[in-house]
């Protein structure tokens, strides 16, 4: 059964490397605003546009106490060479084992081409400084979303 993300919620508990191997969990980030934004793969289309427009604004998520975190299957080694390729200056979390993604309910069935599969929905997930779901945008059109999830972050307190 695929998990359900409800606002008001507690989020469901996270541990995952970075890129830098360093770990990354939700009691390391109780206490600012974060970010959680799942995709598919390193360095595909849609993904690296994603890490693009989040990590242009990094510094706007700053001034407002808000971590990003995108989270992906791929591994820290693959995650370290998608940052250095497009000189991303954010967080991105390896979720090899898929706990966190199925936590999260984002790892689910596709389907291409009428072969189906199973992969990362992408989705994102804003999570208040108590570490409560305050929004949850899911199957998201990257084209200005991380703009909306910026002004989301800026009008939570």
């Amino acid at each position: 059964m695929r998990a359900t993300l409800n606002i008001g919620d507690q989020a469901p508990p996270f541990a995952f490397t970075s890129a830098a191997g360093t770990p990354l969990t939700n009691e390391s980030c109780l206490g600012q605003k974060l970010v959680l934004y799942f995709y598919p793969k390193d360095d595909t289309s849609g993904c690296t546009k994603e890490a693009i427009e989040f990590n242009h604004l990094r510094q706007d998520f700053a001034s407002s106490d808000t971590t990003i975190i995108g989270v992906s299957p791929d591994s820290a080694l693959s995650h370290e060479k998608f940052k250095a390729k497009h000189k991303l200056d954010l967080e991105l979390g390896s979720d090899e084992a898929k706990a966190t993604l199925e936590a999260y309910g984002v790892w689910a069935e596709k389907s291409m081409y009428g072969r189906k599969y199973m992969g990362v929905e992408r989705t994102t997930v804003l999570i208040d400084r108590g570490g409560k779901i305050s929004k949850v945008w899911p199957n998201v059109k990257v084209p200005g979303h991380a703009a909306e999830v910026l002004e989301a972050a800026r009008a939570l307190s």
